[in-house]
């Protein structure tokens, strides 16, 4: 077995209920946006505020590239276009002058609330807790899903 199947197996281990799955197809998402949300409200110093692109949220998806490209490159190269289109959808409410902390810090509360509830219902603990590595798995497992439904090999 892949790597990448062993993780994937592992995390859906604790995603089995069918309200869950549901769940996490919302709130995993709604968290990865979140949490860029939150690293784009982030300072950044004066060197990297002069290209508007450079931020705390882009420099986590930089890394965050680097652990998926060696679990999967084609599940990363799936990610990075999840990941652009959050950031491009950050980048388009940065101008509209919304505060992005705020969105993002509820949506963060609201969606890990509701992950819980998931997890509850499930009767299993969030994998994360067992392996922080888990994480970064919830979007893979999902986008992994996708590839299956699309006929995309991984």
């Amino acid at each position: 077995m892949r790597p990448v199947d062993a993780l994937l197996d592992e995390y859906g281990e604790s995603h089995r209920h069918r309200l869950n799955k549901l769940i996490h197809w919302v709130c995993v998402p709604a968290i990865m946006f979140s949490v860029l949300g939150l690293l784009w409200s982030l300072s950044v110093p004066d060197v990297l505020a002069r290209a508007p692109f450079l931020n705390w949220a882009v420099l986590c998806v930089v890394l965050a590239m680097v652990y998926y490209l060696l679990v999967s490159v084609r599940l990363a190269l799936g990610i990075l276009v999840v990941a652009a289109l959050m950031l491009a959808v950050l980048s388009w409410l940065a101008r509209t002058g919304l505060s992005i902390w705020l969105t993002s810090a509820a949506i963060f509360a609201l969606a890990w609330a509701v992950q819980f509830i998931g997890h509850h219902v499930e009767g299993r603990r969030p994998s994360f807790l067992k392996d922080v590595q888990f994480l970064l798995i919830g979007p893979l497992w999902l986008l992994a899903h996708l590839y299956r439904k699309l006929g995309i090999r991984y």
